[in-house]
């Protein structure tokens, strides 16, 4: 993949914790790109180190070895301020605690950002957003006000309202009920195919990976597989696969 094709890219990332006999490395090397315009997600056993490489590649930790690149931007090299910045302006983020504010509307909560930035939104973007989360109606709703699938509709929303180069999604549907996730990624999936958005998703749910153009699969903190065009049984075969390998591994180490 060419650099001009990448929104981001990991080049030989660590992530370390503790020192000595308690060190634990979370992530041991990872190396991959994210295309411009495509769904990844992100899977693994518990512990795998998915998680901490969404938050390497999204400028919220830093790795303790290697290099992220968000387009031609290396963020292990920005001062915080900087970073903070970049953040703002160029990453969405939709997290399983849909993190609104529960004294602002819908609206409020969607626009927040760009307010943050001193920015006005763009009237003709945010039509289109919120249209396509479906929210028109519900726009002067408190959080307190809207069910579990509207909030995180909401968070949806406020991640693509900047038109940022890519969306950070961290089990999205992580508290939601079959219906409602149904909801939330179909909104993403659509926001790739006719908004060119670039969308990187932790999982732990075949279904919801069967959404994404493709799926890396993590385990003990490196990349093992990748899946292109997943179904949710695919997914799930290669996960059963994985856990396979990796309880054999627990075995002979033992």
């Amino acid at each position: 993949m060419s650099v001009g094709d990448v929104a981001v890219r990991a080049t030989g990332v660590w992530k370390r914790y503790g020192v000595g006999l308690t060190q634990v490395d979370a992530l041991a090397g990872v190396s991959a790109d994210f295309g411009k315009g495509r769904f990844t997600a992100i899977m693994g056993p518990s512990g795998s180190g998915k998680s901490t490489l969404l938050h390497c590649l999204a400028g919220l930790d830093k790795p303790s070895d290697g290099k992220v690149f968000l387009g031609d931007v290396d963020l292990t090299t920005l001062p915080e301020k900087q970073l903070t910045h970049l953040r703002r302006d160029r990453i969405g983020f939709v997290f399983q605690a849909f993190n609104l504010v529960p004294t602002l509307s819908a609206l409020e909560n969607i626009t927040l950002p760009l307010d943050l930035a001193g920015r006005k939104p763009d009237q003709d973007w945010l039509t289109t957003v919120v249209d396509t989360v479906g929210l028109m109606d519900r726009l002067a709703h408190k959080p307190s006000e809207l069910s579990g699938g509207q909030q995180q509709r909401v968070a949806c929303a406020r991640a693509l309202v900047s038109r940022p180069d890519v969306v950070f999604a961290d089990e999205p549907t992580g508290n939601l009920d079959s219906r409602s996730s149904g909801d939330v990624l179909d909104f993403l999936h659509r926001s790739v195919r006719e908004f060119n958005q670039t969308v990187v998703m932790v999982t732990h749910d075949p279904t919801a990976a069967s959404y994404a153009d493709r799926v890396l699969f993590l385990a003990d903190g490196q990349l093992r597989s990748e899946l292109v065009d997943p179904t949710a049984e695919s997914v799930l075969d290669a996960m059963k696969q994985l856990e396979s390998r990796h309880d054999t591994a627990d075995e002979l180490a033992g």
